[in-house]
């Protein structure tokens, strides 16, 4: 699975999605113009220390990503998109793209691939949720579609004796 931001503007933003692509073996591919530095202090604090587990790609645009991956299946996620993100149907190599924050992705592109939009459904006078949510949204169902590949699903408690919270005497 591979995310594409297409110019991302919010360095936290993108360090929150570099952390959830980092956590669940995804590929994470910024595409040209950034609006920070990768070393921005805000985008590595985001991310803590997840960024040596995430292999990220920076792109000059977004035809560099399809000439690179031609075969690939896309999947574009706008507000303006016809069908919900949980009616599409995603493969383990699918690539899931998403616009900057302010002005998400450009109407020009969206007319060419407006059968392969989806759209997180929400209230109509909320104009968008945030990049970082809208990413992690639509990477889970896709990676729920394809049995988690790779990802541990269960927990494990440590067995190292924390200090008892006082509500932990109503549980």
């Amino acid at each position: 699975m591979h995310v594409v931001l297409y110019a991302p503007e919010i360095p936290q933003n993108t360090g929150n999605i570099a952390r959830t692509c980092a956590a669940t073996r995804t590929g994470l591919i910024l595409v040209e113009p950034l609006g920070f530095q990768l070393a921005d202090k805000y985008m590595k604090r985001a991310g803590l220390d997840y960024f040596s587990m995430v292999d990220i790609q920076v792109m000059p645009h977004f035809e560099a990503v399809m000439e690179k991956y031609p075969s690939a299946q896309y999947h574009f996620a706008s507000t303006k998109a016809p069908r919900s993100y949980a009616e599409a149907q995603y493969g383990p190599e699918d690539f899931l793209v998403f616009g900057c924050e302010t002005r998400g992705l450009p109407e020009s592109l969206l007319k060419r691939v407006y059968d392969r939009c989806v759209r997180i459904p929400m209230r109509p006078d909320a104009r968008s949720l945030n990049l970082a949510n809208s990413v992690a949204v639509i990477l889970y169902e896709a990676l729920r579609q394809n049995g988690f590949p790779g990802l541990s699903a269960q927990g494990q408690l440590t067995g190292r004796q924390d200090e008892a919270a006082p509500w932990m005497d109503y549980v």
